[in-house]
């Protein structure tokens, strides 16, 4: 074997002195080959540092043991703990993933639900249901396992592993109203191509309408990002009646929002209550700790994997897994100020 080239089947067939088609067989299926031959075959490897060459078995097999994941973002920990735990349940599978991100753009969806499917993965794991036709019809076509989640439909044709984004942005902003807050801001997500900023959106909104005397003094979309968060509360707190209370989106611009109280010399939660969404590792470390809904992210990263594996397996089951979110109360949120 050259110094410069890689190691080939030959090669560690040849230093353990047995045949290819006996290395095939330990690396293939173990227990079926002797424990001598076994351990001569794996000290080559060991001692050649020899990599199976996947690719070549997944085109004779057509099994690639390879799903993929497309998010929208890895710039924030959203999507972390599901995605960590989606890994994990296919890793006892002896599944890999593969992660592409969009950026929130469905043309780069489709490009990489393309790219992936042509690297042969078998299943996707894709992120709410906002997605362009083509992108739709590519997936039937192709008739490509996916699971869809962060969101939850009732009686669709497709699987999703998720929950009502609706009906948790409801519940957390009713909850807000309870506690007197009679003005509200709503700091939401860019809804452009986003069907769970808007639900969320419109779930608070909707508890708002529900609520005599209370009003939605303003609702400002904006990227999740801190520094849009900042910006949105500013603009908010330089109209005529600000909000008493602010509404977020997701975690990331409710803690841009509590900047921007601080730089205003408002006390949180006396002069105005923030909530969030999410419940990442960031809510309960910022001071006051905050009010926000918890996604059960590990659960639908979890349940997302065993469905993607059923369905991958031949085994789809459409009526997918709806998990509850819940309401977290922290520091953040408390009664509106006397003068408000």
């Amino acid at each position: 074997m050259s110094t410069n080239a890689r190691p080939t089947l030959q090669d560690v067939a040849d230093l353990a002195n047995v045949s290819t088609a006996t290395v095939s067989r330990i690396l293939n299926d173990p227990d079926k080959v002797g424990q001598a031959a076994r351990d001569r075959v794996e000290h080559a490897i060991a001692t050649l540092g020899y990599t199976p060459n996947f690719g070549a078995r997944a085109l004779a097999t057509n099994q690639t043991n390879t799903v993929g994941a497309i998010i929208p973002t890895l710039s924030n920990a959203m999507f972390a703990s599901g995605i960590q735990a989606f890994q994990e349940v296919l890793a006892e599978a002896g599944v890999t993933l593969l992660i592409a991100t969009t950026g929130y753009d469905p043309k780069i969806e489709l490009r990489q639900i393309r790219s992936l499917v042509s690297r042969g993965a078998s299943g996707l794991l894709l992120i709410g249901n906002d997605r362009l036709d083509e992108t739709r019809k590519y997936l039937a076509t192709r008739r490509t396992p996916h699971v869809i989640s962060w969101c939850f439909r009732d009686g669709a044709d497709q699987m999703f592993v998720g929950f009502d984004n609706y009906a948790a942005a409801y519940d957390a902003t009713r909850r807000v109203l309870a506690k007197g807050h009679k003005r509200i801001g709503i700091i939401a997500g860019d809804c452009t191509s986003n069907d769970r900023a808007r639900a969320r959106r419109d779930g608070a909104m909707a508890a708002v309408a529900a609520t005599q005397d209370a009003q939605v003094v303003q609702v400002i979309p904006a990227p999740y990002r801190i520094d849009a968060g900042r910006q949105a509360c500013e603009e908010m707190l330089r109209l005529a009646c600000p909000p008493t209370a602010l509404i977020c989106g997701n975690d990331v611009l409710a803690a841009g929002a509590m900047i921007a109280a601080r730089n205003h010399k408002l006390k949180i939660p006396d002069d105005i209550s923030i909530v969030g969404f999410d419940d990442i590792g960031l809510a309960s470390v910022v001071t006051p700790a905050m009010t926000t809904v918890r996604v059960p992210q590990i659960e639908m990263g979890r349940a997302a994997a065993g469905l993607l594996l059923d369905a991958v397996a031949g085994k789809p089951d459409l009526t997918g897994v709806r998990l509850d979110t819940q309401f977290i109360e922290r520091g953040s949120l408390g009664p509106p100020p006397k003068k408000g």
